[in-house]
């Protein structure tokens, strides 16, 4: 079917079934956990609040593996994942 003035409709997303979401959780944790030992810092398109929801499980199963403080904040776009204000305070005090 063509579309008016070749625009194209929105991709529609199917939501993750609840073992996706466990193995998705599981599965990112030690990257972003390698990120920000790294760099300090990980970014990550999250523009639904489903993805925003499991990055934030991602962060505090990062701060466990860490034993460190992690917190994460999301824009609406972007969700980035970093150290806690107490980690970075010991970091540059």
């Amino acid at each position: 079917m063509a579309h008016p003035l070749g625009t194209q409709p929105a991709p529609r997303r199917t939501p993750l079934s609840t073992d996706e979401k466990v193995r998705a959780e599981a599965n990112f944790a030690p990257l972003v956990a390698e990120h920000l030992v790294a760099n300090g810092r990980f970014q990550v398109s999250a523009d639904t609040p489903e993805m925003v929801e499991l990055f934030q499980r991602v962060a505090r199963r990062v701060g466990d593996m860490l034993q460190r403080p992690v917190v994460s904040y999301a824009n609406g776009r972007y969700m980035v994942i970093t150290f806690g204000r107490e980690e970075a305070a010991g970091l540059t005090g």
